[in-house]
């Protein structure tokens, strides 16, 4: 399998490529798209976004992709453009027909360095360590390569959880609304 990793930014969204064999993690590429200037219109920069991850796509063929979803900060106005730098992302996955799986920030570094609230240094020196990578990948880098890390990880409880059928769940004990474990 290989994962594509996005971090979406609107003045720089990162992009990092893994392949999982197994339990082992192979690191593939890694880096940002740079949109330019603040001053340059929204809709250009868009296009940037959209064309640079159909670039990614295009260069390294990943099976599977994994996006962090944006959270809502203090400025209203900030929070809206990055979903749209997000939803341009998004856009440009699916418009390859890539499966997308979201995480937030805050499951990616709880997956990656074991708590939520980890610096970006945090983030960078684990990243490093589970690819082993010869140096520091950078800030925007590194999250996208924790989240494609978390995605392999999430994905392979996910597919043991399918491979349980119904005949092999445990009906022994109840919980509230009639399900069962």
């Amino acid at each position: 399998m290989r994962i594509l990793g996005i971090d979406p930014g609107l003045q720089c969204t990162g992009f990092g490529v893994i392949d999982v064999n197994g339990h082992a993690l192979g690191y593939v590429a890694s880096g940002t798209i740079k949109t330019g200037a603040a001053s340059q219109l929204l809709p250009a920069r868009l296009k940037i976004l959209f064309d640079g991850i159909n670039e990614v796509v295009d260069t390294y063929q990943p099976t599977v992709a994994s996006v962090e979803i944006v959270f809502v900060n203090v400025n209203p106005q900030a929070t809206l453009m990055l979903g749209q730098a997000r939803g341009a992302c998004l856009t440009a996955l699916v418009s390859r027909d890539l499966p997308v799986s979201e995480y937030t920030a805050l499951q990616m570094k709880k997956s990656i360095v074991g708590y939520g609230k980890a610096a970006k240094s945090q983030v960078q020196e684990m990243v490093m360590r589970l690819l082993s990578l010869p140096g520091l990948p950078g800030p925007d880098a590194a999250d996208a390569l924790g989240l494609a890390i978390m995605h392999a990880q999430v994905a392979k409880t996910t597919a043991a959880l399918n491979r349980v059928t119904v005949t092999q769940a445990r009906k022994s004990a109840a919980f509230k609304d009639g399900r069962h474990y």
